[in-house]
Order: C-alpha cells, then sequence, then structure tokens
C-alpha cells in the first residue's frame, strides 16, 4: 500500500472503534501546515518499498508495466483509451467493462493502457512503452514524457477550444467515476491497480509542465471524489452491518444465531479492512496532490481542488465537513484569481443550503463572515452575486449570525447598475424584510389595506424612504421583481392605502410616504407594461416567451381594469400635489384603451378628462403640464373609439387657452402702459401651458407664430420682458418652426409654405443671435441651446435621404454667428466652479446644485461640439475647445475627445492642422501673460507640452492612416517656430522658436522618410549661424532636429556636412545610382511618400537656401559609420565647442580649415565614444553574471520538494499567449534568454519561478492571519 504520512489531516471515519473523528478542530496556518507536509513527501513518488505488500505478478514489485499502451488482440491494433473517450460515441460503462475485461486477463497490459491514457489526456505525443514500465522510476518516465511534448502549441485536451474537447473533459472525468465504481468491489483492493494510478498521478500533479499538473490534478480530484462515494457506501454498510449485529446478539439465547453472528462479524471486519484501504488512498491523494495545488500557481488548478473538497464535504458530511478542510475553503477565498472565490462561495452555498449541516459550519462563519460579506462588493460581478446568495442562505439558516451593518452593506446593492447583482441584493432583502411572518398574520385578507400585503408594502416604502434614494424607485422594483413581483402586483392594496380611510389605531401614511408609494406604483406598472428592465440595466430589450407575452397582455388588461376607476379618484384627491399628479398622469401610457369600450367604462373616461382639465387649470409646473401633454396624447389614438371624445376635449381646452394668451398678450404689450406683475404672471402660465402641450400636439391651425415673434421683439427692443416669459416664448416658437418643418417634409404643403417656413426660421434665428447678447444668463443658454439645435435641424444634411426639396430651407452660420456661439461657450461653458452662480439661485455650497450646474454646461459644451462634428462651423473654431483639455479635463475630457475622433475621421489634416493651432493659441497666451524671457520650466509651458503628448496619444499606433495629417501638422508648427523674428534683433532665435520644443512631442508619429523630409522643410527656415549655436536659447531647435533623426533614415550625417554640402548633395541626389550604399526604402513606403495630400513634403528635394555657405565633402575616412551613430550624438556632439572657438571658426577660418577642423573633433569623439562602447560591454557582462547567480540560487533553493523529480519547463507556457499565466503573481527579474532548441530541458530549469509560493497565489493578509 501507498505510505499514509501521520499528518494532522488524516482522513478517519466515523465508526465505533479506535477511528473516531478527531476532535481538533483549529483552523491550521498554511505555512504550518505546509512545513509538516513537506515530510517524508519523497516516499510517494517512485517504486514501492520492498516491505509494501505486492500481487502484482507480472509486475514484479513495480508500480508500472505493460506494452507501448495498445491491446494486440489477434494482431489487430485496437483504439486507445484516449482515443475512444475522445471520439464519445461508446457508452462510458461499456469502455470501463471492456478495460476491467482486459485487466483481468493481463492487468499490465491493461494498466499500461490507463497509464498511457493519462499521458495522452496531457496532451503529450510519447507513450510508456514495456521496458519503461518495468525498470524507470516515476521521475524518469515523466521527464522522458515530458520531452515527447508538441512545442509548437501551448495547448492541451483540457484547454482546446470546440465542442469536442468541452465534451472531452466532461467524458474524461465521468470514466474515472464510472471506473472506480465499477471496481469498487474487488480490483481496487488488489493493491496494484491503485496504487499505481495514485503514484503516477502524484507525480504528474508535481511536474513543472502546466498540461500535467492540469490534467493529472483534474483526474486526481475526480478520483478522490470517486473514493470518497465508495467510503460512503462502506460506511452505510458497516453501520448496517453494526445494527445487524447488535440485533442479532440482543436476542435470546435460544433464539441468537451463532453462525449469522459469526458471519456479521466476518464481514465487519473485512468491511473495516476495505475501509482502511479507502483512507489510506485517499490520504495519499490528499496529502500528496490537493495540499500542493489548492494554491498552485494556475487559477485552473486551484479551482478544481476547491470544488472537489466542496463536494467531499457535502457528499460525505461526517468525515470531511469539520475545521480541519473548511479552513482550505476559507483561506481561498481571499485568493487574486475570481475563478476561483467563484468556486469557494459555490462550494459553501451546497453546505449552507442544508440545515442540518449548520451546527458544523458555526465556528466557520464566525471567522469567515467578514470575508463572505465584503466579498459582496467583489469587482467581480459573478462572485459578487454568489456572494450575496451565501450570504441569503447564512440569513436563511439563522437571523443572529449577520449584525445590522453586514445587511445594510448588501440592502444598498439593489440599487447596482449591476442587474444579477441587484436582484439577488433584491432576494437577500426580501428574506430579511418580509418572509417572517407572526401568528397574529394569519388569519389576515390576502388583498386591501389590512391584509398581509398591505403591510409588507408600507415596509417596502419605509425601506425605500429611509434609502434616500427617492429617484430610484425603478431600480428598487427591478430588484424585487422576481422574488416579489406578486407583491408588487397587489395594486389593490396600493390603491386601498392611498384612498381609503386608516382603521381605529392605524397610523396612516404620511405625506412623503405617499408620494413614496405612488411612485412604486408607478414603476411597477411600468415593469409589468414593458417587461424591460430600466436604463443601466440590460443590453436592451430581449425578445419575450410566448407565456410572458401573455402575462404582460394580462398584466395590462387588470392595470386599465383597476385604475379607469381609480385615477380618477387618485386626481382627485391629490390634483394639488405636483410631484403625485405628475406621476398618476403617467398610468393612462399603459393602458389598453379598447377596454374603455368593452368594459363599458365611458363614463370614467369623462370623469378622466375632467379631473386632466382641473390639473391644467390649477398647475403652472412644467413637469405637471407636460405630463397632461402626454396623458392627452395617448389617449387621442385614432384606432379606437375614444378619439372622438378625447379630442373635443383637447380642442376645448386648447381654443380657451389660445384665446385668453392672444387676449392677455394684447393688454400685455400696449404701448404707454406699464405692465404690472399679475399680468406678467398671466401671459407666464398661460404661456407655459400653451408650450407644453406644443410639445406633443399641433397647434399650427391657431398662428401662434406672430404672437411670439412680436413678443420676443418687444422684448428686445425695450428690454425689461420677464426671462421666464422669454425663455417660454423662444421655446414655444422653436415648436412652431419643428411643426411647420415636419409638414413641409411630408410633401403636403405649397410651396408658399416653404418660402413662409424659410422667412420664420431665419427670422427666429436672428432674434435669438440678438439675444445671445442678452444680460440674463438663462436667456442666453435658452437661446444659445435652440440656435444649435436650429442650426443643426436645418443644415446641409437636411437634404439627405430624399429631401432635395427641402434644399432651400439650409441655413448657414456666418462668421458673426459663429464667432457669438464660440464666445458664448468659453464665457459660460469654461468657467471655474465658484464662478458658476447665475443659474443655481445662490445655492452654490449645495452639492446638487453644483452637479446640476456642471450637467447644464456639458450640455451646452455637446450642443456646440455637434455643429463642429457635422461641419455647422468651421473646424478650426474647435481649437478653442481643444486647448480646454488638459485644464478642464474631470468635467468635459470624454465630450473634447470624442470631439477630436469624430473630427478626425472627417478630416484628418484640417483636424491635425486644428489641434495645432489650439497649441498656437496656447503658446500666444502664455508669450502675453510671462513675456519672450520665460522659464520652459513653468507650470505654464508643461501645461502645453503636456497637451501635445495627449494630442499626440489620439493618433494611435497607426502612422500610415495619420502619414499627411501628421506631416502637415510638423509643417505648421515649423512655420509658426519662425514666424516672429527676435525682438532682440539678429543673432537671437525667433520669438516663437520654443514651440518646437512643444512641437518634437509629435516627432515620434513621423514615418522614418517623413522625418526626413521634415528635417529639410525645417532647413528653410535655418540659417548657417543658427546651426552653430549651443545656447541654452537653441536648445528647442536642437532638441527638434535631434527628434527628426532618431530613428530615421541611415544616411545620418553630422550637421556641419548636412549644411555645408546641402547644395550639391541636393542636387546629386537624383543622380546617384542605386548603389550607393543607402537603405533603399520598401515599394510601399516610397510610393506613400509621394501623396498628393502633402506635395510639399516632396517639393524640398528641389529647394536651395542661398544662405548656407557651401563647402567641400568630407572625406570618408574620417566618416564614421552612421549606424554607429546614437541619436542623440548625431548634432550635439559634433558642435561640443566652447564659446570663445565659435566665432573664431565663423570669421577667420577658410572653408576647408573649417572641414579639417571638424574632421580632427569626429576623431576625437571616435575615441571617445570607443571608450563608451567598452563601459558599456562590461556592464552588460557584469549584469549576466549577476542574473546567472540569482538563477543558480533559485535552481538551489529547491522548487520541487522531491529531488529524484526532474526540474523541468512549462513547455505548455513557451508561446507568448501564455507567458502572463508563467509570471503570475510572480515578483521576480526577468531578462531575455534564447536557448537553442536542442538544449535539453533539465537545463531551462533555472528559469522557472517557484509554482508553489504562497504569496503568488494570495493575497498577504490570507497567510499571516491566525485562524482565531
Amino acid at each position: 500500500m501507498i505510505a499514509a504520512q501521520e499528518l494532522h489531516t488524516e482522513f478517519q471515519f466515523p465508526q465505533e472503534t479506535d477511528t473516531q473523528l478527531s476532535s481538533d478542530t483549529d483552523l491550521e496556518d498554511p505555512d504550518v501546515k505546509n512545513a509538516k507536509l513537506g515530510k517524508g513527501k519523497g516516499g510517494r513518488k517512485g517504486k514501492k518499498a520492498p516491505g509494501e505488500k505486492g500481487k502484482g505478478g507480472g509486475a514484479k514489485g513495480t508500480g508500472l508495466g505493460g506494452v507501448n499502451g495498445h491491446h494486440q488482440e489477434n494482431g489487430m491494433e485496437s483504439m486507445t483509451l484516449f482515443e475512444v473517450v475522445k471520439m464519445g460515441k461508446s457508452a462510458t460503462q461499456s469502455i470501463v467493462d471492456d478495460w476491467i475485461e482486459s485487466y483481468k486477463s493481463d492487468r499490465d497490459i491493461a494498466l499500461l493502457d490507463l497509464i498511457n491514457f493519462f499521458i495522452q489526456c496531457s496532451g503529450c505525443k510519447g507513450a510508456v512503452s514495456a521496458e519503461m514500465f518495468r525498470h524507470m522510476q516515476n521521475s524518469e518516465i515523466i521527464r522522458k514524457m515530458t520531452e515527447e511534448f508538441d512545442e509548437d502549441s501551448g495547448d492541451y485536451p483540457l484547454t482546446m477550444a470546440g465542442p469536442l474537447w468541452k465534451k472531452f473533459k466532461s467524458s474524461f472525468c465521468e470514466f474515472i467515476g464510472v471506473l472506480v465504481r465499477q471496481c469498487q468491489y474487488s480490483i481496487i483492493y488488489d493493491e496494484y491497480m491503485m496504487d499505481t494510478v495514485i503514484s503516477l498521478l502524484t507525480g504528474l500533479s508535481d511536474s513543472q509542465v502546466r498540461a500535467f499538473r492540469h490534467t493529472s490534478t483534474l483526474a486526481a480530484m475526480k478520483l478522490m471524489t470517486a473514493l470518497v462515494n465508495v467510503a460512503l457506501n462502506l460506511s452505510i454498510n458497516m453501520d448496517n452491518t453494526q445494527r445487524q449485529y447488535e440485533a442479532e446478539r440482543n436476542k435470546v439465547m435460544a433464539k441468537r444465531a451463532n453462525d449469522r453472528l459469526e458471519l456479521l462479524l466476518q464481514k465487519r471486519k473485512e468491511l473495516q479492512e476495505n475501509q482502511d484501504e479507502i483512507e489510506n488512498m485517499m490520504n495519499a491523494i490528499f496529502k500528496g496532490v490537493f495540499v500542493h495545488r489548492y494554491r498552485d500557481a494556475i487559477a485552473e488548478v486551484r479551482a478544481i481542488c476547491i470544488e472537489e473538497i466542496g463536494v467531499w464535504m457535502k457528499m460525505y458530511s461526517d468525515a470531511f465537513l469539520n475545521d480541519s478542510y473548511l479552513k482550505y475553503v476559507g483561506w481561498t477565498m481571499h485568493d487574486k484569481q475570481g475563478e476561483v472565490r467563484l468556486r469557494c462561495l459555490t462550494a459553501l452555498q451546497g453546505l449552507y443550503y442544508n440545515r442540518e449541516l449548520n451546527t458544523r459550519l458555526e465556528l466557520f462563519t464566525s471567522r469567515f463572515k467578514d470575508r463572505i460579506v465584503s466579498m459582496a462588493l467583489d469587482k467581480e460581478y459573478d462572485v459578487a452575486v454568489q456572494a450575496i446568495k451565501l450570504l441569503t442562505l447564512v440569513l436563511h439558516s439563522s437571523d443572529e449570525v449577520l449584525t445590522a451593518e453586514d445587511c445594510e452593506s448588501v440592502y444598498h446593492l439593489v440599487y447596482s447598475a449591476h442587474r444579477p447583482v441587484a436582484v439577488a441584493a433584491g432576494e437577500f432583502l426580501y428574506k430579511k424584510l418580509f418572509s417572517h411572518r407572526g401568528p397574529e398574520e394569519e388569519g389576515m385578507p390576502r388583498r386591501g389595506r389590512q391584509s398581509l400585503n398591505g403591510n409588507l408594502i408600507k415596509t417596502t416604502v419605509f425601506f425605500f424612504l429611509e434609502s434616500e434614494l427617492h429617484e430610484h424607485g425603478a431600480y428598487l422594483v427591478d430588484s424585487l421583481w422576481e422574488c416579489a413581483g406578486e407583491l408588487l402586483k397587489d395594486w389593490e392594496s396600493m390603491i386601498s392605502l392611498l384612498l381609503d380611510e386608516p382603521m381605529p389605531g392605524e397610523e396612516a401614511l404620511t405625506d412623503h410616504q405617499e408620494t413614496a408609494l405612488i411612485e412604486i406604483m408607478l414603476c411597477a406598472i411600468r415593469q409589468a407594461c414593458e417587461c424591460h428592465p430600466p436604463v443601466g440595466r440590460g443590453t436592451g430589450k430581449r425578445v419575450l416567451t410566448a407565456k410572458e407575452k401573455k402575462t404582460q397582455l394580462d398584466d395590462r388588461t387588470r392595470i386599465t381594469e383597476i385604475f379607469a376607476v381609480a385615477l380618477p379618484l387618485l386626481l382627485a384627491k391629490y390634483s394639488v400635489d405636483a410631484e403625485k399628479v405628475t406621476n398618476l398622469l403617467q398610468l393612462p401610457q399603459f393602458f389598453d384603451l379598447e377596454i374603455y369600450t368593452t368594459g363599458r367604462l365611458e363614463k370614467h373616461l369623462e370623469s378622466l378628462l375632467r379631473q386632466i382639465r382641473e390639473v391644467v387649470e390649477k398647475h403652472t409646473e412644467t413637469d405637471v403640464l407636460e405630463a397632461c401633454s402626454m396623458t392627452y396624447h395617448a389617449l387621442c389614438n385614432e384606432e379606437f373609439t375614444i378619439f372622438n371624445r378625447v379630442d373635443i376635449a383637447r380642442s376645448q381646452l386648447l381654443d380657451e387657452l389660445v384665446d385668453k394668451f392672444n387676449r392677455l398678450l394684447e393688454d400685455f404689450l400696449l404701448e404707454g402702459e406699464e405692465p404690472d406683475e399679475d399680468d406678467a404672471y398671466q401671459v407666464l402660465s398661460t404661456l407655459k401651458r400653451i408650450t407644453a402641450f406644443h410639445n406633443a400636439h399641433d397647434l399650427s391651425k391657431w398662428d401662434l407664430f406672430t404672437s411670439n415673434y412680436k413678443l420676443l421683439n418687444t422684448g428686445l427692443q425695450n428690454g425689461d420682458m420677464p426671462e421666464q416669459i422669454v425663455i417660454h416664448a423662444m421655446q414655444c416658437t422653436h415648436y412652431i418652426i419643428l411643426w411647420h418643418l415636419a409638414k413641409v417634409s411630408e410633401g403636403s404643403s405649397t410651396k408658399g409654405n416653404m418660402v413662409t417656413l424659410r422667412k420664420q426660421m431665419r427670422a427666429f434665428c436672428l432674434v435669438c443671435q440678438r439675444y445671445l447678447t442678452s444680460v440674463n444668463t438663462t436667456v442666453k443658454e435658452q437661446a444659445f441651446t435652440i440656435l444649435c439645435d436650429a442650426l443643426m435641424i436645418f443644415s446641409h444634411q437636411i437634404v439627405s435621404s430624399g429631401r432635395e426639396q427641402l434644399e432651400a430651407l439650409i441655413y448657414t452660420p456666418d462668421s458673426p454667428l459663429q464667432a457669438e456661439l464660440l464666445n458664448f461657450i468659453l464665457d459660460h461653458v469654461f468657467i471655474d466652479q465658484d464662478d458658476d452662480n447665475n443659474s443655481t439661485d445662490g445655492q452654490q455650497d449645495d452639492e446638487a446644485s453644483k452637479i446640476e450646474a456642471l450637467h447644464k454646461r456639458r450640455n451646452l459644451l455637446a450642443a456646440y461640439c455637434k455643429l463642429i462634428i457635422y461641419n455647422v462651423v468651421e473646424m478650426n473654431t474647435g481649437a478653442d475647445i481643444f486647448k480646454q483639455y488638459m485644464r478642464y479635463y474631470n468635467d468635459y475630457g470624454d465630450i473634447i475627445k470624442e470631439t477630436m475622433s469624430k473630427t478626425r475621421q472627417i478630416d484628418k489634416i484640417q483636424c491635425a492642422k486644428t489641434l495645432i493651432l489650439s497649441l498656437q493659441q496656447l503658446f500666444n497666451e502664455m508669450l502675453s501673460d510671462l513675456g519672450c524671457n520665460f522659464d520652459r520650466s513653468s507650470s505654464s509651458f508643461c501645461g502645453i507640452k503636456e497637451l501635445a503628448r495627449r494630442f499626440s496619444l489620439t493618433f494611435g499606433l497607426d502612422q500610415l492612416k495619420t502619414r499627411e495629417a501628421i506631416a502637415m501638422l510638423h509643417k505648421d508648427g515649423i512655420e509658426f517656430a519662425f514666424k516672429e523674428p527676435s525682438p532682440q534683433g539678429e543673432g537671437n532665435p525667433p520669438l516663437n522658436l520654443v514651440f518646437l520644443d512643444i512641437l518634437s512631442e509629435f516627432s515620434s508619429k513621423l514615418l522614418r522618410q517623413d522625418k526626413k523630409t521634415v528635417h529639410l522643410y525645417l532647413e528653410r527656415f535655418m540659417t548657417f549661424q543658427m546651426a552653430l549655436q549651443r545656447e541654452d536659447c537653441w536648445l528647442p531647435l536642437i532638441s527638434y532636429r535631434n527628434s527628426l533623426q532618431a530613428g530615421g533614415d541611415d544616411d545620418t550625417m553630422s550637421v556641419i556636412s548636412g549644411y555645408s554640402s546641402r547644395s550639391s548633395s541636393i542636387r546629386t541626389k537624383k543622380a546617384k545610382p542605386a548603389s550607393t550604399g543607402k537603405r533603399k526604402l520598401p515599394e510601399a513606403e516610397e510610393s506613400s511618400s509621394c501623396s498628393t495630400d502633402a506635395v510639399w513634403m516632396n517639393q524640398e528635394q528641389n529647394v536651395q537656401t542661398p544662405v548656407m555657405m557651401p563647402s567641400p565633402h568630407l572625406t570618408s575616412t574620417v566618416l564614421r559609420d552612421p549606424k554607429k551613430m546614437r541619436p542623440e550624438e548625431s548634432y550635439m556632439g559634433v558642435y561640443a565647442m566652447t564659446s570663445e572657438q565659435q566665432p573664431q571658426q565663423h570669421h577667420h577660418q577658410t572653408p576647408m580649415d573649417y572641414n579639417t577642423q571638424v574632421t580632427w573633433m569626429l576623431a576625437q569623439r571616435q575615441q571617445a565614444e570607443a571608450r563608451q562602447q567598452q563601459q558599456e560591454r562590461a556592464s552588460i557582462q557584469y549584469a549576466k553574471m549577476r542574473s546567472h547567480m540569482q538563477n543558480a540560487i533559485r535552481r538551489g533553493s529547491g522548487l520541487m520538494e522531491d529531488d529524484e523529480e526532474p526540474i523541468v519547463e512549462d513547455v505548455m507556457m513557451s508561446s507568448e499567449d501564455r507567458l502572463e499565466d508563467l509570471n503570475e503573481g510572480m515578483d521576480f527579474d526577468t531578462m531575455d534568454i534564447d536557448l537553442p532548441p536542442s538544449k535539453n530541458r533539465r537545463e531551462r530549469s533555472e528559469l522557472k519561478p517557484d509554482y508553489f509560493d504562497p504569496s503568488s497565489i494570495m493575497d498577504d493578509s490570507v497567510l499571516n492571519v491566525s485562524m482565531f
């Protein structure tokens, strides 16, 4: 038998002998545990000790034997076990039966077939031969199989994609389970088959080859699960045998059967022996595989271990459900990988679901409860959902375990945007608050105010108010819908709570509670009729099943029947409460209007129309009036017979409103009379009602444009018009024009209507433009918003989709209007939070007011950015927007970035010009503030440079797509840098030269050939004296030129030779043959460099700069190989001269002497570089030696606990897509090592980290805490 080490966590099964369950319930620290496990591990592998029992005659005491993995029958070679299981065409039962028959005839051949089955399931191409089986140790066999691996792919059967391999995994697990079940009565006790398999799997699970480790761990865990099932059956049989023995022994002597007693004793002894054997097998698997692999470096392996230990504890709780095994699940709940944490929670759910096991979980619950509660906020949503479900089971088992704070941390998740989390939290809330019924509640009626549901509805209202998230009622209803749907559909009880008087002694609902109840009722009705979650939950409307559609129709019919009668009563009771009425008036949108006729409910419709009319007359709030307008719109459906009745009521109401408005306006605008506040209020209230109705109804027949336009013009002339009247007059006029446009678009109007609309639209836009200069901020915001909408609607896109007849309506804003719109944005959007005190009524200290003000400013900016994106205004106006990207990143960064992205899609070159223009504007502003002698380390300049870097990142990685745009950006930047001469006179750098430092941020986006072209363009603006300057003020030019040389063409000549011989070199460049030794560009690059969008780049080669002094070429013996010159040395190193030398060279030396001196300087530079390269080689050699020492230390520290095991590289991770698995959680230095393919894998072991380092798998907090 396999030697079972004396460890703390031994398997001891409950029986009446000495093998009782250990009373030790401490959850031991894993470090202490591993110290114990390390002893005697070597005895698990290789050949069995000579003293062990052995019945395998053919194997001669070894654990292996047989032939090369194939059956040989009648000279025909049959399929291997792996191929049969992989195909999945045969039943697993028959496969196992065939193998058992083979084992009975020749167990060595059958066992060798089984061994090769596990090897091939790992993806290994090799097979164990009979010779290897007889003469080699396990470690040697595993090493040999490792060398047979296919290194071309990192996949193996358990990780391969596709339905075949997904089915293979289940077939593989099923095969192991069936094998043990079929062998449980004889073969597994022969001390040969199980010993060999367990020894092999234990060795493979310690391999550093991921495929071996993963596959063998899965096999060992499934084998353990099957053995646990066998042990459970043995335990049951022992209990039955013991009861039979006791019953027989308790009989009187005359009736006692001694032979039966002896038979039962013999049977119990056999069962005990079998159980001892099973116990040893499970101890070997648990200690040899589980205790090491539950913290493996690979998350899938850890997940397998945790999943299976959960099965063992649930299946055989008497043996496994104690703290010695629960602690592994508790520790692993801190795992870094969500998949492993998820398996922990699902394993625990199976335990907590059984209430009979709760007493055994008390100690575990007290220790790990806080961790489970914290996992409800896990970053992995799947883990959070299962954590909440586990807490629900804990709550179901005992109300006293979770504290009020624990519950509150779950309660607020009902408002989560992730629907599965919210639904799980809703179920937890329902269990906690609604599932407990006292004895006094048993006799309550099913519905109504005094019903049980009535009390639960009030509880829901109380929770909703206490959460202080009143605007999220739809999310609360959606969270509770699946578990409390019947409660939320009890609209009769809700209506009873709102309309019925409270019983004596009953506490009535407060006004605040009634408002919350109406909101919850509206949300429940919307959820029942629309059958989809609220905004933010779910990806869209899903297709309903036939059953769901029937439920939806039934609910809608029931809602109509109930609320057609109750809604007029509710409106009558709460007609003066704006918030309640607004919610109640939304209910008719969900009615089945046909029921008004079929159910003979016309009188209730008349009552509803009267109540709506009264609401319109009583209220002036915009929300209430718009709700009334939408209700009329929902009821005025020509498909139903009630249309005429509703249309008459609507027309009567609008006739009265328009007549009243015209009469009041005529009196209000009388010249010579001062309008009082009462007249202004009457005009405003009537105008609000008309505007609200004009939003949803066509009021064109009342000709409201004339009166509104007159009202707006009067406000411009007098300047004393109340702001709210102006705002609503603008909005109403805007609706008038839109309804007119809708009629014209349908094609049913005449040409005269088109001309009228064009005149009205242009006149209205001019009025709004004049209001942009108003004193009142609210009026200006309204005028700006309406102008942006009108410009978008009447832009050139109005003729799209076959609407060419509307071309006459196109309205393009002129330059003054564009400037005014842009100035409005700069004055009212890009401001500090504290400065915006105009539209919040002095409530800037209120956080909600600040958020509302920011939301308004974001809408204004988005409205203007849409004009840029759709080419309504010039794209270069976006420069003033883009330059604010860094300063207002938190407030508007997403809007500005999206605008840049859209403009680049429209026109890459124009977008690049706009970006560089924004940088130029910021640079000019900085010069005006700081002067021309500013410090380049100042925050202003650094901010511009950082903005340029951010702009550069937005161009992406595909340089070919942005080639012309980047080149044009550099062209504009160079022209700007040399545009203004120095105010200090000739010889000083240009005023904007420092801008080149900013421009260098975009150099990395240039292609190599374009860098040279841009450099040539830069030379056009430079003089010879500029090339010689080394002072700090010229550093921007030097750094920019270096950025154009870095990674550029191989023709990297010195600056002096480039300038002195530029004339001759440019002229001769075309005439040189292709064999000049310069790198030849690929044809694709050559052709792309000739793009017509960047013609200027190709013209530079014909340009000569006359101010440059010509001089002879330097001799080739002096010039260094350009490939060896580092970019940062390409120009700066040549001019390492003192300031005294420069004027002498310039004024007194001839061109030839000058070149001779440069030649000498280059030679000196070569010598210095040679010394530097020697130092670098020494540094590299030292780094290599240090790395080898570190690897030797790692190798000597003992990655494996068994010295006889080969230390093998995980070849399955050799591909790049597996490198992250190798380095998962590790913290060690890495370097690139290129080993030849023929190297033995054992020589690569020094590259491997310690897979079994606990810190690489779990948080530090896991391993450093004691359990109690």
